[in-house]
């Protein structure tokens, strides 16, 4: 086993927010981390609910056996208004010092990691942020653990989907996460050949739907497929699905809203690397002294963003994706 560099006997890990694939991933990663050097991993269930309820448990290398390729989250995730308060944040410090705890890496998204934030600043407790969340919006890493996958059934769904519109001549309005940002809605629907994507990023005006509606049919186009994201400003898809309808009721207008699919099954490839990758760095980083930031992937080389930057920071959309997306859908 490798020296300490920090006095680190204990360290807890917990998942927050919504759930998403490749958090098994990640915490199996900083149990084994943990092992490896030395210092002995505590689970804390249903995030920080379970901290303020002391639901800890000491792990080791067997109780995170063959949870790799699993969905979801085995600590599971939970609300608690209680830790949003400044006396239910130190009734969970109290149980983490009475637990021998050294340091906490959290895994969510920004708000986990505001959480980790006020425990740290309150505290003092060292806290690390893993990014976990499908909607990729988490600023200071390319990718956060969860999006890969989600992209992936998002495309999976909408290719059979394009089989039934195809067959029956319809339009598809298909409505993906992504209540503030676009990234699932703009890459899956390039993936999946989409006649036109709506992200709130670049608002688009329901007229200018209608007339790339309008030049598709010109173009003997009997079927068309258009991804939302959830968080679009046009009014969502049943608002969508009836301007259509009402400026072209010979189109057959179908409404899918994908919903909570995409935040569920076996994480792919890249996320259990990505996650494996993250939760390593999440414990060398407590190992090196080094607290309050996240852990991410930048040009494939781990960095550390602050957890207020992370927090208060968006990543931006790809301009040139977006080109790319009206160059496509001609």
């Amino acid at each position: 086993m490798a020296e300490l560099k920090a006095e680190l006997k204990k360290v807890g890990v917990l998942t927050s927010g919504g759930d998403a694939p490749g958090m098994n991933a990640a915490i199996r990663s900083v149990v084994r981390s943990c092992i490896f050097y030395g210092i002995e991993p505590v689970a804390i269930y249903e995030g920080y609910k379970g901290l303020i309820d002391n639901d800890l448990k000491v792990m080791n290398a067997r109780s995170v056996a063959n949870i790799i390729n699993q969905g979801g989250t085995f600590l599971k995730s939970a609300r608690c208004q209680e830790f949003r308060t400044p006396e239910g944040r130190a009734a969970a410090y109290e149980n983490a010092r009475a637990a021998g705890l050294d340091g906490l890496v959290v895994i969510g998204g920004d708000g986990s990691f505001t959480g980790a934030m006020l425990l740290e600043k309150e505290h003092g407790l060292p806290c690390i942020g893993v990014p976990g969340t499908i909607d990729n919006d988490i600023f200071g890493t390319d990718y956060t653990i969860g999006y890969d996958t989600a992209l992936n059934t998002v495309v999976e769904a909408i290719d059979k989907i394009r089989d039934t519109a195809t067959s029956h001549n319809r339009l598809f309005l298909i409505e993906v996460m992504g209540r503030d940002a676009g990234f699932i809605a703009l890459n899956a629907g390039i993936a999946a050949g989409a006649e036109e994507i709506l992200i709130p990023e670049d608002q688009k005006p329901i007229d200018q739907l209608m007339s790339s509606l309008e030049s598709s049919g010109r173009a003997g186009k009997t079927s068309s497929i258009v991804v939302v994201s959830e968080g679009d400003k046009s009014g969502g898809v049943f608002e969508l699905s009836r301007a259509v309808e009402e400026n072209f009721p010979a189109y057959e207008v179908k409404v899918t809203v994908l919903g909570h699919i995409q935040r569920g099954g076996k994480p792919s490839c890249y996320d259990r690397v990505l996650a494996s990758r993250l939760g390593v760095a999440s414990v060398e980083a407590l190992r090196d002294g080094v607290s309050g930031v996240m852990v991410g992937v930048r040009d494939q080389k781990i960095v550390h963003t602050p957890l207020k930057e992370a927090i208060s920071k968006h990543n931006a959309i790809d301009s040139h994706l977006l080109k790319v997306a009206d160059i496509v859908t001609v």
